[in-house]
């Protein structure tokens, strides 16, 4: 496990990525006590959307726009 403060991880950011995700450890440490670990994390690319592709599944009823009898007292 390699240990760095945060003035010298800001000045080799690139090597430290680099040497996580090649499997070792990294610390960051800040000066109030905290400290981060650097962790690869795989990146998913996102499908492109299809236009079209819910075409069937949205459906209105016959009925949508006609006044509700809960609001007949409003329509007056």
């Amino acid at each position: 496990m390699e240990s760095y403060t945060v003035k010298s991880a800001q000045n080799s950011l690139n090597e430290l990525l680099a040497d996580a995700h090649n499997g070792k450890i990294v610390v960051i440490t800040a000066e109030n006590g905290w400290a981060v670990q650097l962790v690869p994390t795989p990146i998913r690319a996102k499908k492109p959307r299809k236009a079209g592709s819910a075409r069937g599944q949205v459906w209105m009823s016959e009925d949508f726009d006609d006044p509700m009898e809960d609001f007949a007292g409003y329509m007056e």
